[in-house]
């Protein structure tokens, strides 16, 4: 039998849906996020742990109860339609997470419980925005990524031609230029570090490097940033036309009430008026 299938009481369910999705809920949610990632922070440090190690397990253990006692009774209040939200998937995969066995084997599942405070993005609206937001953002990114190594591989074969002789530490293969030029596009030591002593022996070289940071630090990169804007504007601008369609929606079914209002109020002065002409004849 589906769980769709099961006898349930609907208004018992819509209570319960209207319970779990309520801003006193919510906000209990936030909050017992909060304090989870606050004690999971604290279980890092050894003299903490030391002092108040069995009330922090305590307390985290408790936690991950209310946690899983949400997941459930979510599960039960929408059935089926608990898979189709992909938020949900991920509360779920969370949790699920958090209940790894503390043996050997499952170390590394139960250093990923601070994954838990991740959460936050799952039940507060405007970071799930954001991550919408850079999902539909990844197609376009992926074509700016492409265009990028494109360079990197253009740029990591001519640094190797022209320096990888007398910089083989830096510009020796196409590995070490590649990794090289990203050290210069990060902009991270790279005119004391690398540039200026290539050009010790390179005067010229300021030729190559200029143009590549140019093209790679303030074009291409702000491209991502220009994808991200745009598919946030994207978003907001979605978000207002369902609440200006919902609005109209609205409006006209308050207009289509108060017509059917008029029509009643039409239909009993013509009562009225029929039973007043006919007690005077």
């Amino acid at each position: 039998m589906s769980l769709e299938s099961e006898p349930a009481n609907p208004d018992s369910l819509s209570r319960l849906q209207r319970t779990l999705e309520s801003a006193a809920v919510q906000r209990g949610i936030t909050g017992l996020i909060l304090i989870n990632a606050v004690i999971l922070g604290l279980e890092t440090s050894a003299s903490v742990m030391a002092e108040v190690g069995s009330f922090l397990l305590l307390a985290d253990r408790t936690i991950v109860g209310i946690f899983v006692v949400e997941i459930l009774l979510k599960l039960w209040a929408y059935r089926l339609r608990f898979f189709k939200d992909p938020w949900n998937l991920f509360d779920f995969a969370v949790i699920a997470v958090s209940l790894a066995p503390a043996s050997a084997a499952f170390s590394v599942l139960r250093a990923l419980r601070v994954l838990r405070v991740l959460r936050l993005i799952s039940v507060i609206p405007s970071m799930r925005k954001v991550v919408q937001a850079l999902l539909q953002a990844i197609p376009g990114m992926g074509s700016v990524a492409a265009l990028l190594g494109l360079l990197y591989y253009v740029f990591a074969v001519m640094a190797t031609k022209l320096f990888g002789q007398a910089f083989p530490e830096w510009f020796g293969t196409i590995g070490a230029s590649a990794y090289s030029l990203f050290q210069i596009m990060t902009l991270e030591s790279w005119s004391m570090g690398i540039v200026r002593p290539v050009m010790d022996v390179f005067p010229f070289a300021w030729a190559f490097f200029v143009p590549f940071i140019l093209v790679t630090s303030f074009a291409v990169l702000n491209l991502f940033i220009a994808i991200i804007v745009n598919a946030m504007q994207s978003q907001h601008d979605e978000e207002r036309d369902q609440a200006f369609d919902k609005i109209t929606q609205q409006s006209h079914g308050d207009a289509l009430r108060l017509e059917d209002d008029l029509k009643a109020v039409h239909q009993e002065v013509r009562e009225i008026r029929r039973l007043m002409e006919k007690q005077n004849g």
